[in-house]
């Protein structure tokens, strides 16, 4: 095993975002190794509170390492963010200055030959952020129908190929059970027309991409997270989501458009009159992306993209 090294990716963009009060609460509901989760700490009274939560058993032994030396303002969790609400609850509080989500996996995960995320490396197809998670790669790519198949890869990977490469895994599937990222990899290019083999990337990637997705139902906790962190959050509190592709982006700058005109009257009524009332604003109209100094250091860098929300109260609003 190796050791949990991953990189915060926005480090900088990301605190700056989130406006941290010292003495505020805040939570980061994708820990990781602790990397963002340090600088919030370090920027936090001694009257201020930070939760950290992370899924991955892995990622939570390395965020209290990391955090060791905050043990009076951290609190480290092992949960899925989706259960923020109920870890909130369960410690008596109502609600928080800050949340921040990095969605998606991490360098650390890719990198363990044996979690099954990459393509590159042969290791069981496991793709499981959470061990204790029933649900494997191996499971849905032996288990689904060919329709199934067609559907998360289309939808989740964006994969033009998807009806060549699910027919290819039904196949061989019929003739032995696929169980390693190894031979899955070897079936998609095999799939795959010649020319294509050779431009967009490596083959196998956004199928790849779609089983971990549909493994960990990673937009499906995503979409039904944010309105749920959105009320718990103070007047002025601020909501950072950093994500790495176009699936996870599109659903945060939906939600948070949403958030800030919430308005469904027809726009031919000259006042609304649906009575939605907007929950605050988006602090930046297009996604903080990294600069050239981080993109040389930090090649995950390359496809984050930062939105923040502020919820604004009612009863502050000018």
């Amino acid at each position: 095993m190796t050791e949990f090294g991953h990189i915060p990716v926005l480090p900088e963009e990301t605190i700056d975002s989130l406006a941290i009060v010292p003495d505020g609460v805040y939570i980061d509901g994708t820990a990781g190794g602790g990397g963002h989760s340090l600088l919030i700490a370090e920027r936090l009274s001694e009257k201020g509170r930070l939760i950290a939560i992370d899924q991955d058993g892995e990622a939570i032994e390395a965020a209290k390492e990391r955090l060791s030396d905050y043990p009076d303002r951290v609190t480290v969790v092992r949960s899925n963010y989706r259960n923020v609400k109920q870890i909130m609850d369960d410690m008596g509080i109502p609600s928080v200055n800050g949340i921040l989500l990095d969605i998606g996996v991490s360098s650390h995960q890719i990198d363990e030959a044996e979690r099954g995320f990459s393509y590159m490396l042969d290791g069981p197809l496991d793709m499981r952020m959470d061990k204790r998670n029933p649900s494997t790669a191996a499971g849905i790519v032996n288990g689904y129908t060919r329709e199934e198949l067609i559907r998360i890869i289309k939808e989740y990977g964006e994969e033009r190929f998807a009806v060549r490469i699910a027919d290819a895994i039904v196949r061989e599937r019929d003739r032995e059970r696929i169980e390693t990222t190894g031979r899955l990899a070897e079936i998609i290019r095999g799939a795959v027309p010649g020319k294509a083999k050779y431009t967009g990337g490596n083959p196998a990637m956004r199928t790849f991409q779609a089983l971990r997705i549909e493994t960990n139902r990673e937009l499906e906790v995503l979409g039904e997270s944010l309105d749920m962190m959105v009320e718990m959050l103070k007047d002025r509190g601020r909501l950072s989501v950093i994500t790495f592709h176009s699936l996870e982006d599109r659903i945060v700058k939906e939600a948070f458009r949403r958030y800030e005109k919430p308005c469904i009257c027809p726009p031919e009524f000259p006042v609304c009159v649906c009575g939605r009332i907007p929950k605050g604003r988006c602090v930046n109209r297009k996604p903080v992306t990294a600069g050239e100094k981080e993109l040389r250091e930090n090649p995950r860098a390359h496809s984050a993209k930062l939105r923040t929300f502020e919820v604004i109260k009612e009863d502050t609003k000018i």
